[in-house]
């Protein structure tokens, strides 16, 4: 055998064995924190890319009165639907909770809030802010809400006396006004349970 042939044969088995090695290293990655991470993301921009056009329709038909009586009914619809076609709990979390019975933090995003806070503080666009991490046995990943325009006549510092009284209506407790733009007034909240190995 020539020194070409062996080289060209020698070129082929290193082929060969490059993509069977990334092969393996795809499939034991699956199911990796990078593949969790994404697929939070894409549930994440489900709940944005179905809650924040109900709420400009709601917005541009009826005010901020109708968008808080349309946004106290389908936020929490579309994070139990989402939790219902997902592996995941979907759920929306602040130190401002306008909803208490589904928008109080545990601990953990409870001290990832405040590290979010701290981020936009520093000039951190509320847009790039999410922390994933697997916590004991589960898979957790929270990706920051920043206050935009559309959030200010709701959750700004002056509300109108007919937000006012939608929100007393909707939202008993609510705490989660005071808000200026840019500023971090919550997050989307997502966990899995990792399975045993």
């Amino acid at each position: 055998m020539n020194a070409k042939m062996q080289l060209s044969l020698f070129a082929i088995g290193l082929s060969f064995m490059f993509r069977f090695n990334t092969a393996q290293a795809d499939t034991a990655d699956h199911d990796g924190p990078a593949d969790l991470e994404s697929e939070a993301k894409r549930i994440v921009q489900q709940f944005v890319g179905e809650l924040k056009p109900t709420l400009q329709k709601a917005m541009s038909e009826g005010g901020p009165a109708v968008a808080i009586e349309v946004c106290s009914q389908r936020a929490p619809a579309i994070a139990q639907q989402l939790s219902e076609k997902t592996d995941w709990q979907v759920s929306r979390v602040s130190l401002q909770p306008r909803n208490r019975n589904t928008a109080m933090p545990d601990a953990w995003e409870r001290e990832q809030l405040k590290e979010f806070d701290h981020r936009q503080a520093a000039g951190e666009q509320p847009a790039n802010i999410h922390v994933a991490q697997q916590v004991g046995t589960t898979f957790r990943y929270m990706q920051a809400q920043g206050v935009e325009p559309l959030c200010l006549s709701c959750h700004g510092e002056k509300l109108a006396p007919a937000v006012e009284q939608a929100l007393q209506l909707h939202y008993s407790g609510d705490t989660a006004t005071g808000y200026r733009l840019g500023q971090v007034r919550g997050a989307i909240s997502l966990q899995k349970p990792l399975s045993a190995e």
